[in-house]
């Protein structure tokens, strides 16, 4: 009998690297999105088109994640990994040379599709390479790594973008380099024989998944708000507004950071805080006579919600087996970008009726209100995901 394979810095690295690709079209465009306006003024609703550019590949990620879970637990999840990292390759550079609107609106809705079943596939490879303490850690560490490239890719789209638009796509590339080693370092895991490939329970799965995508809506609300915020502040300068965002990031990251160490509170105890501190920020973000309480508040929820995203991954996944990771990974990865992509929408539509300051009271009160329902209904809860969440986790 063959010894089972030990994954290590290498395997890590590479899931990681990958697990940014999603993040890279999300926010690699936007500092060019004026430019691609302006090269495509004559096209009809122009002004509303070229923003989808930028925000269509999280709907699609939110539609095709299912079905790329299924694929993977059904199939082979390094197989498909390595297909869709070069397909990725190949629609996200296909803006340099497509000069129709509408076929670049194609390529960005088979870029999210290919993000889709990327993102899943190495979320779900961590949780089969990793168990335990460690596999908690690396999906905090996911998180961090994730958003701290959210920041670099923000910064190289700006300096690539001074070379005109489509510079930036060129970037698309580094997907097919990876997969190069991906096909060399990375496995297929073994089913183990004594599982016997139950369907994902439904049930189990609902609370997490509906949570996780109030969660969504919450982590997105300040990444897409904040400059307006900060505007209507009075702060203009660019590179002040990209250095608070940017310390948002890191609290971020610094919450993401301190994950795999907060488990030892239990489930019900973190949930409660995270949705706690980031209502908090967003209500003091909101209410903000001052740019210095504007920071603060943007820097609570980004610590927040830094520590609510491994969160709930983890009490998504944990306990699924082999057979039904993919499947259950992707209907969170499905929730999370779902939650995203309505975020806009919804502070947009309560920012027309009570102002942004007021929309984002709104969300920062129904955190609030989350953080006691989540409070009431996970009683319990803690026992149930006691190796993972809680002291028997040490």
């Amino acid at each position: 009998m063959p010894t089972p394979r030990s994954a290590g810095a290498v395997q890590l690295a590479l899931l990681l690297v990958g697990s940014c690709m999603p993040v890279l079209g999300a926010v690699l465009l936007s500092p060019v999105l004026p430019r691609m306006e302006e090269e495509f003024a004559s096209v009809g609703g122009a002004e509303i088109l070229v923003p989808v550019v930028l925000t269509l590949p999280a709907l699609f990620i939110a539609l095709g994640a299912p079905f790329a879970g299924v694929i993977a637990d059904r199939f082979d999840r390094k197989r498909l990994l390595i297909g869709t990292m070069v397909a990725y390759s190949v629609f996200g550079t296909a803006p340099l040379y497509l000069d129709s609107l509408h076929a670049i609106l194609v390529s960005r809705a088979l870029v999210g599709v290919c993000e889709a079943a990327i993102m899943t596939c190495c979320t779900t490879l961590i949780a089969d390479y990793w168990t335990g303490r460690r596999r908690i850690r690396y999906l905090g560490v996911q998180t961090l790594v994730t958003t701290v490239s959210a920041t670099l890719f923000f910064a190289l789209g700006g300096a690539l973008g001074a070379n005109g638009w489509r510079t930036v796509f060129w970037l698309y590339l580094v997907a097919a380099l990876v997969a190069l080693p991906m096909a060399r370092f990375l496995w297929q895991p073994e089913q183990p024989a004594h599982e016997d490939g139950q369907p994902v329970p439904a049930r189990r799965l609902a609370v997490p998944v509906l949570v996780t995508v109030v969660g969504g809506l919450v982590f997105y609300t300040l990444i897409v708000q904040l400059s307006y915020v900060l505007d209507e502040a009075g702060v203009s300068d660019s590179a002040a507004i990209g250095g608070i965002t940017a310390l948002m990031s890191l609290a971020t990251a610094i919450g993401a950071g301190l994950f795999a160490k907060a488990t030892w509170f239990g489930l019900r105890p973190l949930l409660v805080a995270e949705f706690a501190l980031s209502g908090l920020g967003l209500l003091l973000v909101g209410g903000a006579a001052s740019v210095p309480v504007v920071v603060a508040g943007a820097a609570l929820t980004g610590f927040g919600t830094g520590l609510l995203l491994p969160t709930l991954l983890t009490w998504a996944v944990d306990g699924l087996s082999f057979a039904q990771r993919g499947s259950g990974t992707g209907v969170w990865t499905s929730a999370l970008f779902l939650g995203e992509f309505l975020s806009p929408l919804a502070v947009g539509g309560l920012a027309a009726a009570a102002g942004l300051g007021g929309a984002l009271g709104i969300v920062g009160g129904a955190c609030l209100a989350l953080a006691l329902l989540v409070a009431v209904l996970l009683r319990g809860a803690s026992g149930q995901h006691a190796e993972v969440f809680g002291r028997a986790a040490a």
